[in-house]
């Protein structure tokens, strides 16, 4: 069925108001039309539901569209419905509507009021909808999120493998439309075997979004403050927040309440009630931000979404690309940006142990995939366009700001040698190991599987062992996006060398890359910080001076009034409030209205001097963590309980309990436990103790253990400087 152009357009307007079409609109609709097979990669933003909703509404009968989530279908159907003046113009069909509900439904459908009705593939298998549906006009099958067939992409639901069944059940001549915003080369081969729709014209739009930017940042013991400076500059603004666990999501929701943002939670846990006021709100702005799983946005309307956070790594590529969609897509400003740290790797990694060996390995893959988009220094939106299979130059004239690596690029060197090393090495190897695998020939590391090929017996085993493992692997990670190799997926990662790299090997040229990004483990330097931030030596002289004052004039050690990592946030900070050095790194409420208001004069006096401007001009409040277990502590110990009696009732074990106690005492609280210290240690122990902490320069436990050889236990130390520090320090 061809229809006039002019006609479509005429419908677009009247229909939805557009006087244009987006991108590629306008030929998928006309393919449509015509009734064929349609396979439509779009980014979110795009326009892709446009492109089945418009054909199925001037089309005779009802489309069919199937969406995996309640949530998502929702919100199409009151999209639609917000076009019309007939509230059963688009329905949901599934098992959370009553019976009279799903005969409303059905009702609608049978008099040709219903134009679009939404399913569930679960709901679609159901004999009974397969009868009612095979007895209606069924325009079209549109399947949205259509990646959700392809057990090698980032969403596999195993009840999408069957649509093509359920259409040829229905109507054998049902014209397919498939619609996904993420889909790797392999992916949509996969999508196009299942559908068997091998003759579907495919409209693939470009993968970029020049309109968002992309950063990652490396996840510190301060990320809650980091957080809460990133939504408060950008005050007013909407955004999602995304977590992986559903207890993150309440614990991040909590921290921006109390830190005055209008947030709110969503995820699995809640009911579907609660959800789905959650998402009202939000949509209609009464909230800012959005706490979640991954869930939330698929397929929401929302195009002023201005930045996109994840809290926790995501799983895969695909995630993250569909997640950071739903920013910007009226076409604003959109900010993208992730917090990294191993130790969310390692918990993703334990997660994927579950899982039976061949979903491990992919898994594992789609995981390596997302580790080195966060590592990488070369263009972040080359590299992710790349895993789409899309080119990409960066020379566009926006002044490299695409990102964080091209706003602040790293130094070049020349890997020519490197490279035909490398290149050599795979072809030596007949092209069947992983990049893993590679390295580990490389650098001469004995491996199970090298031993278990001889390749430790090659004569090039240890070739470049110059260099070390993270060399390595950013040469591969580079090569790949400069396509002189590749993964092949469907062996799980094995690299081959593509017609470029033969080309280099035969006629090599300088080539240059950047080296990788290293992130530190160690959270308390705190003197490298994002942006190249050091500490100002200055103003941390002066505040030396002041301590060592302020000390004398006590008859106490310094550290009792600040230790040297506070005094270092400070200079990074400069708190000029109370309330703010209270946030500061081991003050907390006590020590800071004990001690706070002499270094908070002379900041404020510094700032204004030196005329700095501060990064911090406000405060970031937190809930603490494990705070109800610190309350109960708090409180047990006020009623003088034994220290035995309190951690049977918690089941903690001592080494646990004390470390709670400690916390405790260094964020600024007191605890007397003076009648727990005097069954401990008799008189003249606590006395030769108390001595040592007074005339020491550090309250370090190990310095104490070596100062006493052996006379103390460790725990006798620790027990008697919580109450030493509860006395002096707070």
């Amino acid at each position: 069925m061809k229809i006039n152009d002019n006609l479509i357009r005429d419908s677009l307007k009247k229909i939805f108001g557009f006087d244009e079409f987006k991108g590629l609109q306008k030929e998928v609709i006309s393919n449509i039309f015509e009734n064929k097979n349609t396979f439509v990669i779009m980014p979110t933003g795009g326009g892709k539901s446009l492109c089945y909703q418009l054909p199925a509404l001037m089309k005779e009968g009802t489309a069919v569209v199937v969406s995996p989530l309640i949530a998502l279908m929702k919100n199409q159907v009151d999209h639609i419905r917000g076009f019309s003046n007939i509230n059963g113009i688009a329905h949901v069909l599934n098992s959370s509507l009553t019976k009279d509900e799903q005969k409303k439904v059905k009702d609608d459908v049978n008099k040709g009021i219903t134009k679009l009705l939404y399913m569930a593939p679960e709901s679609l298998s159901k004999e009974s909808n397969i009868e009612f549906l095979k007895s209606n006009n069924i325009s079209l099958l549109a399947i949205d999120e259509v990646h959700c067939i392809s057990e090698w992409g980032h969403d596999f639901r195993p009840e999408y493998r069957n649509l093509r069944l359920l259409a040829d059940k229905i109507d054998k001549n049902i014209p397919i439309i498939a619609l996904t915003a993420t889909a790797t080369p392999k992916v949509q081969s996969d999508i196009l075997k299942n559908l068997n729709i091998p003759d579907a014209k495919i409209y693939k739009a470009s993968f970029n979004r020049p309109n968002l930017f992309y950063e990652v940042r490396y996840k510190r013991d301060s990320v809650d403050s980091d957080l809460i400076k990133f939504i408060k500059n950008n005050s007013s603004k909407s955004g999602i927040i995304y977590c992986l666990s559903r207890k993150r999501v309440e614990e991040v929701t909590n921290l921006l309440q109390l830190n005055s943002i209008k947030a709110l939670a969503y995820h699995a846990g809640l009911d579907s009630k609660t959800r789905s006021n959650n998402q009202d709100l939000f949509l209609k702005e009464d909230v800012d931000v959005i706490v979640a799983t991954i869930a939330f946005g698929m397929g929401i309307d929302k195009p002023n979404i201005r930045f996109v956070i994840h809290y926790d790594v995501p799983k895969s590529l695909e995630s993250y690309y569909q997640e950071t969609g739903r920013a910007g897509r009226d076409g604003g400003e959109g900010h993208c940006l992730v917090f990294y740290s191993y130790k969310d790797i390692e918990r993703l990694e334990r997660f994927i142990t579950s899982k039976t060996n061949s979903e491990q390995q992919l898994s594992s893959l789609l995981l390596e995939e997302m580790v080195s988009y966060c590592e990488t220094s070369i263009s972040r939106r080359k590299y992710l366009l790349n895993y789409f299979g899309e080119e990409f130059d960066n020379n566009t004239g926006d002044g490299g700001m695409l990102d964080d690596n091209m706003a602040n690029p790293k130094e070049k060197i020349d890997v020519k040698k490197e490279i035909i090393i490398l290149l050599n090495l795979i072809d030596k190897t007949k092209q069947i190991y992983k990049s893993k695998e590679l390295i580990d020939i490389l650098i001469g590391n004995e491996s199970s599987v090298i031993k278990s090929h001889k390749l430790n017996e090659k004569s090039f085993f240890g070739i470049g062992k110059n260099y070390d493992k993270t060399f390595w692997t950013g040469l591969i990670r580079q090569l790949i996006v400069a396509r002189f190799i590749e993964k092949n997926i469907e062996s799980y990662g094995i690299i081959l060398i593509n017609e470029k790299g033969n080309k280099f090997l035969s006629s090599p040229k300088t080539f240059q890359i950047s080296l990788d990004h290293e992130y530190s483990d160690d959270d308390k330097i705190l003197t490298h910080i994002k942006g190249g931030m050091s500490a100002d030596l200055e103003l941390m002289s002066i505040l030396k001076k002041l301590r060592k004052q302020i000390s004398n004039k006590l008859n106490l050690p310094p550290y009792i009034i600040f230790q040297d990592p506070s005094l270092e946030d400070m200079t990074l900070k400069y708190p000029i409030t109370i309330s703010e050095i209270a946030n500061i790194h081991g003050v907390g409420e006590g020590k800071a209205n004990k001690y706070g208001k002499e270094f908070v004069d002379v900041i404020s006096k510094y700032v204004e001097e030196n005329n700095i401007s501060r990064i911090d001009d406000f405060v970031v409040k937190t809930a603490g963590s494990n705070s109800a277990l610190k309350l109960y502590i708090i409180q047990s110990i006020d009623r003088k309980l034994s220290f035995e009696d309190i951690i049977s009732f918690k089941g903690l074990k001592m080494d646990e309990f004390v470390k709670e106690m400690e916390s405790i005492i260094y964020s600024g609280t007191k605890l007397d436990i003076s009648y727990c210290t005097d069954d401990v240690l008799d008189e003249d122990q606590q006395t030769e103790i108390n001595d040592y902490f007074m005339e020491a320069e550090s309250d370090d436990i190990k310095l104490a253990m070596d100062e006493f050889d052996g006379e103390y236990e460790e725990f006798e130390l620790r027990i008697y400087r919580i109450k030493f520090l509860s006395e002096f320090a707070n």
